[in-house]
């Protein structure tokens, strides 16, 4: 463990060196949100509208009590999504997709000598092929957390509605109800860390893969679990010094 912790602190300090063509640099950036971020909206938007509906359902089923007032539903159904849905479990899924495919990707380069001819040329590989993933991730994945409540919250409204658990009069006012904005800015800071996390914990898996297709595979099952394990941690950390 301390010898990967040390191996990949020394490969940050080589992916945060100076771009040599900032030119470059930038369009890589705009390449990586497409391909990493853009191309993610798709399963964000699903995941978020169904489990902002089964949130909604659960709570509707599990406080059916007649002292408890049923905005109490669109209360919890906001808290939980803010707080936890939108920014933890959309970042580990992020983990799976995202994380594997920047590790098989660079893994490739690597097993197929292209990082090696890179170095050759006499240019940072590592700043080159990475920097650019992770300062995309960094700032495609909050846009994805805040899309994320917005559906989830608008799931959860819908499901409420057609099953008729809660009206939408109260599930808008249990969303408004004690409403703190600190939440979301919670959650942004956690998405911030998890992106970081997972853009350069996979490339770190990548970057130094030796051998075949074989250990390719082997490095992307790492990062993924690597990231999720590193992202659970953090996730304690931050709410801890956040929220206590």
């Amino acid at each position: 463990m301390f010898y990967h912790l040390g191996r990949y602190v020394l490969f940050l300090i080589r992916v945060i060196g100076r771009p040599q063509k900032h030119r470059v640099f930038f369009t890589q950036i705009v390449r990586e949100i497409d391909k990493l971020g853009i191309n993610s909206l798709g399963i964000v938007v699903i995941i978020s509208a169904f489990m902002g509906a089964v949130v909604t359902l659960q709570t509707a089923y599990n406080i059916d009590m007649p002292f408890i007032p049923r905005y109490t539903i669109g209360l919890a159904a906001r808290d939980s999504i803010l707080l936890e849905f939108s920014s933890t479990i959309v970042c580990l899924i992020l983990a799976g997709k995202v994380g594997s495919n920047i590790a098989s990707e660079i893994g490739t380069m690597r097993v197929t000598e292209q990082i090696d001819a890179i170095d050759i040329m006499g240019i940072n590989s590592a700043g080159y092929l990475v920097l650019p993933k992770v300062v995309a991730m960094v700032f495609i994945t909050p846009i994805l957390v805040l899309i994320s409540m917005g559906i989830g919250i608008a799931g959860g409204y819908m499901s409420g509605s057609l099953s008729g658990e809660v009206s939408p009069a109260e599930y808008i006012y249990g969303i408004q109800y004690a409403f703190r904005p600190f939440y979301i800015v919670y959650s942004l800071i956690k998405a911030v860390v998890f992106a970081f996390i997972i853009s350069s914990v996979s490339a770190y898996w990548g970057y130094y893969t030796s051998g075949g297709a074989l250990e390719v595979g082997r490095a992307s099952t790492r990062a993924v679990v690597t990231s999720s394990i590193i992202i659970l941690l953090f996730n304690l950390l931050l709410t801890q010094l956040l929220l206590a």
